[in-house]
């Protein structure tokens, strides 16, 4: 099966809820979305930038499973986020230091020019700048799926909109939705997956529904990173010929079984 480029970051991460769940971890969207593939029969390989403190990812026990050949080693910090949330599990806070991270955009470029006829999923964050990236996807006719973060989805899809009718599948929750239908038309898009939370997730194809999974219940230990097990684990179902139903249903249920028991292969180091 057709290898999985995901680009985005991987980082170092602070989850604040306002009861006792949370703390620091390793985290980024290139990686959750990464584990999720893998884990759904998929080799997926996170297109990242990996600062000092970082650099030992690829031999961690539960990672290693990962194909790491796509990662740039820089010396310097990692990305941070700090991401607060309230009691209804909305995000309300985020804190960034993009660290070494600066540089993902030369990274994915160079490794998009050496592998154009890759399969990618590009995970819209800052501080990847995404017209770049996705102008020269298009310009190779690449295979390309995206997601947004709801913090930057605004200015994200506004940006990547001319070229998302070239995309197989866009992720968004309901709010990124809602912003996407403003700036572009959704009737020209193939494959739109969209989730609510605990609620109805639903994909639609050139504006129409086609289909809907409603999510285990779970008590959501941790949110984030729910949305990149789901993308990840849809891809990889898709990827081998599942229905949109199918994939869906595959999907949720593993965003589903992550806010109840989130992957957490190793605490976030201390930066001394």
């Amino acid at each position: 099966m057709e290898r999985l480029d995901v680009i985005g970051n991987v980082s170092l991460d602070l989850t604040r809820y306002p009861d006792e769940r949370g703390g620091s971890r390793i985290g980024g969207a290139a990686l959750f979305v990464s584990v999720a593939a893998t884990r759904a029969g998929r080799r997926a390989a996170p297109v990242c930038v990996l600062g000092n403190d970082l650099a030992h990812l690829p031999k961690v026990p539960g990672l290693d499973v990962l194909d790491w050949s796509a990662r740039l080693q820089a010396d310097g910090p990692s990305t941070t986020f700090d991401l607060e949330y309230d009691p209804q599990g909305e995000l309300v806070g985020v804190g960034t230091d993009y660290g070494v991270a600066e540089i993902l955009t030369e990274h994915a470029l160079a490794h998009v020019d050496a592998h154009p006829r890759a399969t990618f999923h590009v995970c819209c964050r800052r501080p990847l700048e995404v017209p770049a990236v996705l102008g020269r996807l298009a310009e190779f006719a690449a295979d390309f799926s995206v997601d947004f973060f709801l913090s930057s989805a605004e200015a994200m899809i506004r940006a990547a909109a001319p070229w998302l009718p070239k995309a197989t599948t866009l992720f968004l929750n309901t709010a990124e939705y809602r912003l996407l239908d403003q700036v572009v038309d959704c009737s020209t898009l193939p494959e739109v997956v969209v989730t609510d939370g605990p609620r109805v997730a639903v994909v639609r194809s050139f504006g129409r529904r086609i289909a809907s999974a409603v999510p285990p219940p779970q008590f959501p230990y941790e949110i984030s990173g729910a949305g990149d097990t789901l993308a990840g684990t849809f891809l990889a179902h898709r990827s081998r010929g599942a229905t949109a139903t199918q994939a869906l249903s595959e999907a949720t249920a593993a965003a589903s079984r992550y806010v109840a028991a989130p992957f957490l292969p190793i605490p976030a180091p201390r930066r001394g």
